[in-house]
């Protein structure tokens, strides 16, 4: 691709600061590569690994997604993921439900968009510690409960941004990276968000707590749902590393 990557026009040595439309139209490109993967393939595939460095730029600057060494198909309708054995993948943008299953969802390729979408409007990596916060998530979920949103836009773009594009792109980037994820949106309707047709999601004013089904040991059937609230490892938050890193280095469950 002529233009390389995302990652280096973010954040490389770029003269050229990548405009608004530019990022929109990158976002948008991505949403539709993985809305194809997902549902309009013949065999349904979870890529694992949606990060900026994997998202490649063609003369006109659309998006392509590429580097499939990770990417599995999924089994089937019912099961719907691919076994990791392992956990590949880029720290900062793996949902965290898996480090407790050791496996790829369409929702997990979901919450790694949601990561891709706010370092293209934020112009800063996930794991960026900013503002006293662990990850660029946290103070951005904060900019929204103090309806200040629009202060997480890359201020590298001045006031040269679209605001209603750009909130509603925001929203969408904390909607997929929503901890539980089932409530992640689903990748029809993130393309639907982005073309403008269907409205921006609500995002609750606080980020909900990450919350993992466990099966409590007593025999009492009441009990088998029960949800905990998890902490996620410290090695989770501000890691600065873009290598693919084993399962057993990142959490022991």
């Amino acid at each position: 691709m002529p233009n390389g990557s995302l990652d280096n026009h973010l954040f490389g040595e770029q003269e050229e600061i990548l405009s608004w439309d530019r990022r929109y139209n990158i976002i948008s490109g991505v949403a539709s590569a993985i809305n194809y993967l997902h549902n309009e393939y013949d065999q349904k595939v979870v890529h694992r690994d949606l990060k900026a460095s994997n998202i490649m730029l063609d003369s006109d600057y659309n998006a392509r997604l590429g580097d499939f060494g990770l990417a599995r198909a999924l089994e089937n309708e019912k099961t719907s993921y691919a076994d990791i054995g392992g956990l590949p993948g880029t720290i900062g943008y793996i949902a965290p439900e898996c480090f407790h299953t050791g496996k790829a969802t369409r929702e997990s390729d979901v919450y790694g968009f949601g990561a891709v979408v706010l370092e293209v409007v934020c112009g800063k990596r996930p794991w960026t510690k900013i503002a006293g916060f662990q990850c660029v998530a946290d103070w951005v979920w904060t900019l929204h409960r103090e309806n200040r949103i629009l202060e997480a836009v890359d201020e590298r773009l001045g006031d040269d941004f679209n605001t209603e594009e750009a909130e509603r792109l925001i929203l969408l980037g904390l909607a997929c990276s929503h901890p539980i994820s089932g409530e992640r949106p689903k990748p029809q309707t993130i393309v639907q968000i982005i073309s403008g047709s269907v409205p921006a999601p609500y995002i609750p004013p606080f980020k909900p707590a990450f919350v993992w089904p466990m099966t409590e040991p007593t025999g009492d059937s009441s009990m088998t749902n029960t949800q905990y609230t998890t902490p996620m490892p410290s090695s989770y938050y501000g890691a600065s590393q873009e290598s693919n890193t084993g399962y057993s280095d990142l959490y022991t469950v």
